[in-house]
């Protein structure tokens, strides 16, 4: 037994050593080997015409629209996208840090405000736009609001986590040692609520990047947003294929530089925070506090209506919202709608979530196929979803294979990132166990790496299944053909039926809740194993 484990040293060290040693650089060439091959088919389709210039513009002329727009409109449109960015940032991360710092620090103040909260956000920033066109016009005012709404609920969440689960052994010795205000602030809650604070960060930044530009694509005149609609209208789809790339690399500045700045000020070790521990149940009179806020706001809803504080053009009473909705329910409109809409999101689902569950898992299986997609996927992963609505509405129309092509990208990331990590940070030790066990490639997925996997598979189907039906929300509203909710909410607020928009905003949101639970209820289901 030590003759055999003396011989297997030897073959150890240099496998150690190659992976300290990092890929090879024959190994990082191979990231460029998709790029290049379609780089090739591109230019094969273009110079033999398989496809109208119109639908594939030839990579000349790209490059010959990128020296064009560099010194003439991109400029000027990037600089005011990226100026609305920067003021929705500011005023939706200073909020949500407020908000979140003050129902950290306030258990009161978490039970009484938190559900409302929490309610409200329910709601997806998309299913807000038609609602926000109405209240505030087409104008600079539109996009601010609808990036504070996309920012300020994960940068809450995130800092009431940071703040409330501040280590409660340090609290204690604060007070054994009678620490003042400021000191308990600086010394102790920052530190502890920088971590999930700086998460919530990162994920407002994509979200703000995602939502301004989706409402300039559907409402405005300037931006980057607005320069893609102006140029897939007229099937200039060059200029559309300079802005997707340029809207690439911004994501990845960003995501690069949230990432740089995290690891400057997050430099210490600390555990993972993002999630909203189940709280305490409520005992007596605690139990009615989650309802006196939705209860005043709606006594004092109805009031303005009642008492035309508000013209009824502008805000419908709840109880005219109510109505509504039960006429639609009885009628079949809103339940047809609901039906279209969510037989695209489970056929996007199953079309973007199947693709992105099979290569991550062949990705993940297999090394010299990371190294050859693995690059690509993750680059295209930074451009955000909304980039794309011009071109699949060139290639596929505005009919339902486009809403399943744009429902599948929605969904197939989520999936594809969770099944990918899941496989490949697998223990080496099944490996081995599967090599000694002499099994073939079938029964090592079955027995040990799917059920190795599973916890992390699981999560990233609840978030496909999520971002499937925020998918369909935005391709019902940038395709607006056959029905569905959003296309009836639009429709709505063209013809300012205010109580229509606010019932399909109630019914989206509620559907997204039963999706997220229904997506929890699985995951909880089929990895019942690990609470054993």
């Amino acid at each position: 037994m030590a003759r055999d484990s003396l011989l297997s040293l030897p073959l150890a060290k240099p496998a150690a050593a190659k992976r300290r040693a990092g890929p090879s650089p024959w190994q990082r060439l191979q990231a460029f080997y998709l790029p290049a091959a379609l780089f090739a088919l591109w230019w094969l389709a273009s110079r033999n015409h398989w496809m109208s210039e119109q639908i594939l513009p030839a990579p000349s002329l790209v490059w010959q629209s990128t020296l064009e727009l560099a010194t003439g409109d991109l400029p000027g449109n990037l600089w005011i996208s990226l100026q609305r960015l920067f003021w929705g940032l500011l005023a939706g991360i200073g909020s949500g840090a407020v908000l979140g710092a003050w129902l950290g620090f306030s258990r009161r103040a978490e039970r009484l405000v938190l559900p409302t909260f929490t309610a409200l956000a329910q709601v997806p920033t998309l299913a807000w736009i038609p609602l926000f066109m109405v209240f505030f016009g087409i104008g600079e005012l539109l996009k601010l609001v609808v990036l504070i709404k996309a920012i300020v609920v994960p940068v809450t969440l995130h800092t009431l986590v940071g703040v409330r689960d501040a280590q409660p052994k340090l609290r204690e010795a604060a007070a054994v040692l009678r620490l003042p205000p400021h000191l308990l602030v600086r010394r102790l809650v920052l530190p502890a609520a920088l971590p999930s604070f700086m998460a919530g960060v990162r994920l407002a930044l994509g979200a703000g990047w995602s939502s301004l530009l989706a409402v300039e694509l559907l409402a405005s005149s300037e931006g980057i947003g607005y320069l893609m609609v102006w140029a897939r209208q007229l099937f200039m789809l060059d200029i559309v294929f300079v802005c997707v790339v340029v809207i690439g690399i911004i994501g990845v500045a960003m995501d690069k530089g949230i990432a740089l700045a995290d690891s400057k000020l997050v430099h210490w070790p600390h555990a993972a925070t993002a999630a909203l521990p189940r709280s305490r149940r409520a005992r007596g009179l605690d139990r009615l506090t989650p309802w006196l806020l939705p209860l005043a706001l709606l006594v004092l809803w109805q009031l303005a209506s009642q008492l035309q504080w508000v013209d009824a053009n502008i805000l419908a009473s709840p109880l005219g919202v109510l109505r509504t909705t039960w006429a639609g329910l009885l009628d079949g409109s809103l339940l047809t709608a609901m039906g279209l809409s969510l037989g695209r999101t489970v056929g996007g689902l199953l079309l973007g979530g199947g693709l992105g569950f099979g290569l991550g898992l062949l990705l993940g299986l297999w090394k010299p196929a990371d190294r050859v997609l693995g690059p690509s996927l993750a680059a295209l992963r930074q451009i955000a979803i909304f980039a794309w609505v011009p071109l699949i509405t060139a290639w596929f129309g505005l009919g339902e294979p486009a809403k399943w092509v744009f429902v599948a990208l929605a969904a197939f990331f989520p999936l594809f990132i969770a099944t990918h990590r899941s496989v490949a940070n697998l223990s080496p030790q099944l490996a081995e166990a599967a090599r000694v066990l002499r099994l073939n490639l079938w029964q090592r997925l079955r027995r040990l790496v799917l059920p190795g996997a599973a916890p992390g598979i699981f999560a990233g189907l609840r978030l496909s299944l999520i971002y499937a039906w925020l998918g369909t929300i935005g391709a019902e509203y940038f395709m607006p053909s056959n029905g569905g909710i959003a296309s009836l909410m639009i429709g709505a607020q063209q013809l300012m039926r205010m109580d229509l928009i606010m019932s399909g905003m109630l019914l989206v949101g509620l559907t997204g809740a039963l999706l997220n639970a229904l997506g929890q209820r699985i995951e909880a289901r089929a990895t019942r194993w690990r609470h054993a």
